[in-house]
């Protein structure tokens, strides 16, 4: 599996592809992808880094940072 990238020895994060049926490796430091057998298959393009930091700024305004309340216990209940 190509989890360190043989340019820069980063680690690799794998991402699925539905409409390729397939998994490629990306390097976010070098910006290629890779497959299984660590072959270069193309490098990262600047549409999926717009549409990658764009999911990333959704989720982290989705991400709730109020603390939860403490669960309080009756007292004189076993």
């Amino acid at each position: 599996m190509p989890l360190l990238c043989k340019d820069c020895n980063e680690r690799r994060f794998p991402i699925a592809f539905p409409d390729q049926r397939d998994a490629l490796w990306l390097c976010e430091k070098c910006k290629n992808f890779v497959n299984i057998k660590d072959e270069f298959v193309r490098d990262w393009t600047k549409e999926e880094m717009e549409e990658n930091r764009k999911k990333l700024e959704n989720f982290q305004r989705g991400v709730t940072t109020e603390k939860t309340p403490e669960k309080k216990r009756r007292s004189g209940v076993n």
